[in-house]
């Protein structure tokens, strides 16, 4: 797989982010984190020794064949940097560790927000906003909203299956058993699943929690799909169907993977969640009005 490839690029002493406030995350895979003369240093497959700057870091995602030593954690939590254990190029995400002293301003802000309900639907409006962006949404309650959610979504899929000439039958997945589920389903329950990963990571290396949401409820991670929806249509549904049509018959799943880490780049997700993010939350107009 080559560097144009990957959704993280490989860390070395020429690629270390030179930024004057904290980068958001480093990803890191196929190597150890451990301390020398106190300071946090990565050791890569091939012996390369890189030291990371993990108090200028939200996070460390940690990927496949990572080894981590205590000293190392613990440097890295005394400098406010979070540790997250990821699938590769984190488009799985396992774990987190939080930290006794980070900075909780952040999500302070969403459970402010998620405990009022006019304020609470207000951030669910804004997010809706950007799949209609044509309609008058003011007045609107969330059951609304999501009823309208529901048919655009419906439409979306029917008119993608016309597109790519590929029959369709309705969404349908059932837990654990992923092979019995037609072409469709499984590229759309593979790249869902990827795409949760990357949110997961990027929520939890900016602050905000995957718990607290303003649209979905009773499941584990009602803000990652809250904002999942407004990327599936190109990263999940447009490439389920096409790739359907490509595949002919035959599910390849790193055909999938190599698709979808293609269009996360192309779209440059992680440089829109930064922004997309505290918009959302209205972030950027409270600052407005502060000043």
């Amino acid at each position: 797989m080559t560097a144009g490839q990957r959704l993280f690029v490989k860390v070395t002493r020429d690629s270390l982010p030179q930024v004057k406030d904290k980068y958001p995350f480093i990803y890191l895979e196929r190597g150890r984190l451990e301390i020398d003369d106190s300071s946090v240093k990565w050791i890569d497959s091939e012996a390369n020794v890189v030291p990371l700057p993990v108090a200028t870091l939200n996070a460390l995602l940690l990927g496949p064949g990572t080894t981590v030593t205590h000293d190392a954690i613990k440097t890295a939590t005394a400098a406010n940097c979070a540790v997250c254990w990821v699938g590769e190029d984190s488009l799985l995400f396992y774990a987190a560790g939080f930290l006794p002293t980070a900075d909780t301003r952040n999500l302070k802000r969403q459970i402010e927000l998620s405990a009022d309900p006019e304020q609470s639907v207000e951030v669910a409006r804004r997010m809706f906003t950007r799949r209609f962006p044509d309609a008058d949404l003011q007045g609107k309650t969330l059951k609304e909203m999501m009823g309208m959610e529901g048919y655009r979504v419906r439409s979306l899929y029917q008119a993608k299956a016309e597109q790519y000439q590929v029959g369709w039958k309705g969404r349908q997945f059932i837990p654990g058993k992923f092979d019995v589920s037609d072409i469709t389903n499984r590229i759309l329950t593979a790249s869902n699943a990827a795409l949760y990963g990357i949110l997961c990571s990027a929520v939890h290396s900016m602050g905000y929690s995957p718990h607290i949401g303003f649209i979905h409820s009773g499941s584990p991670l009602p803000f990652i799909y809250d904002l999942a929806d407004l990327y599936k249509e190109h990263l999940c549904i447009s490439l389920a169907f096409e790739l359907t049509r490509d595949m002919a018959g035959r599910y390849n799943k790193h055909k999938v993977s190599s698709a979808f880490r293609e269009r996360v780049i192309e779209m440059d997700l992680l440089a829109r969640l930064a922004e997309d993010i505290p918009d959302m939350l209205g972030v950027k107009n409270a600052r407005r009005r502060s000043k």
